[in-house]
């Protein structure tokens, strides 16, 4: 599977993940107080993903053979944490209480825009028309499918907050970008603990009551699959394609969520549905049938990720049988022909590289254009 299509694939999972979410979570707003639930889903996923990997250690296994996080890693993973785990849900709860259902969730779609801008215009990633042609079609979906009746934005007040936590979000998908590479296990435990503990306690400091273990349980195995699972293919496609588009298939989970809702819960499919569907298809196919290629430098570089032998990882190794299930710090003259369709991880380098083929913005290539 190449880099493109495995970027799909895990922003894909990512995105049918949260939009399953989505109406398990109806189910728990009926008791729960809607920001000390929020809380409850990131720390769950936290504590979920932080419990399995230390059940994979038990077992001598591994979940992630990739780079853990270093301390320049730090300053990334605080801002992301901050922005998009903490701020974000503490604006979008003022956003909606000053203004309607509708309108929040039209507002919404900005995170995806946002997202889009902030990845092009700010942190250089590389588009053209068809990639901006095929974004605008996948938001225009999202637009019609959160679509509800004229929005009412009598007061500017509401909307702005909820726009304001779209931008947090943004901010935080871009930021996690930079340190995609890194353990996505590490990543989502320290991020999804940190931003649920701080909301539980900011929900409990305004009054709100924890509710009963087995609610607690439930929030924590929807918070796993929807967010913690969710968040580690968000990761792992930011890595392989980039921020903006990975924010535009991460789009199609309000699509997946209305889908499931249609299965299970009896809603009806209706013109707006199948709109958003076409919208929607035309920019995933538009996305899919990319193909950016030009001459590029790679710089010299070395860093830890998991890899399989390609034109961009030509290096040796001296010990094939321990590297392709273990990091390892060596290097050799003896290349492994066992590795060479074989996934594996440790540190390597990266010369420096002038070539031309297709690529996308993966964590090689981040060039200017």
């Amino acid at each position: 599977m190449n880099t493109k299509n495995q970027g799909f694939f895990f922003a894909l999972v990512a995105a049918i993940l949260f939009g399953a979410s989505t109406p398990a979570a109806k189910f728990l707003l009926k008791e729960n107080d809607p920001w000390l639930t929020a809380g409850l889903l990131y720390f769950g996923s936290g504590v979920g993903i932080f419990s399995l990997s230390l059940v994979f250690r038990i077992f001598g296994k591994e979940i992630s053979h990739d780079e853990k996080l270093t301390q320049q890693s730090i300053p990334w993973i605080a801002a992301a944490t901050f922005f998009g785990g903490i701020c974000g849900p503490v604006l979008l709860m003022i956003g909606l209480s000053q203004t309607t259902a509708t309108s929040s969730s039209l507002l919404l779609n900005l995170e995806s825009v946002f997202t889009t801008l902030l990845a092009w215009f700010v942190f250089k990633e590389n588009f053209d028309r068809r990639i901006a042609l095929g974004t605008l079609c996948i938001l225009l979906g999202g637009i019609f499918l959160s679509w509800g009746g004229n929005p009412n934005l009598s007061s500017l007040r509401g909307p702005l907050f909820v726009a304001a936590a779209c931008l947090c979000w943004a901010l935080d998908n871009n930021f996690t970008r930079k340190i995609s590479g890194h353990h996505p296990v590490q990543l989502v435990t320290i991020k999804s603990i940190i931003a649920g503990g701080a909301n539980i306690s900011l929900a409990l400091a305004l009054g709100s009551k924890l509710p009963g273990t087995q609610q607690i349980l439930e929030a924590s195995v929807v918070g796993l699959l929807g967010y913690g699972f969710s968040l580690v293919s968000f990761i792992l496609a930011l890595r392989h394609i980039g921020a903006a588009r990975t924010g535009a298939y991460f789009s199609l989970a309000p699509f997946v969520g209305s889908g499931i809702s249609i299965v299970f819960l009896g809603d009806n499919i209706n013109s707006i549905i199948i709109i958003a569907t076409c919208f929607m298809a035309m920019g995933v196919w538009l996305h899919l049938t990319e193909n950016h290629g030009h001459t590029h430098e790679h710089n010299e570089i070395e860093h830890t990720h998991t890899h399989e032998h390609d034109e961009h990882h030509l290096h040796e190794h001296s010990d094939p049988a321990s590297n392709s299930n273990s990091n390892s710090n060596s290097y050799s003259n003896s290349t492994s022909t066992s590795l060479a369709t074989t996934k594996h991880s440790h540190p390597h380098k990266h010369t420096h590289l002038r070539h031309a083929h297709t690529h996308f913005p993966d964590i090689h290539h981040q060039h200017s254009h």
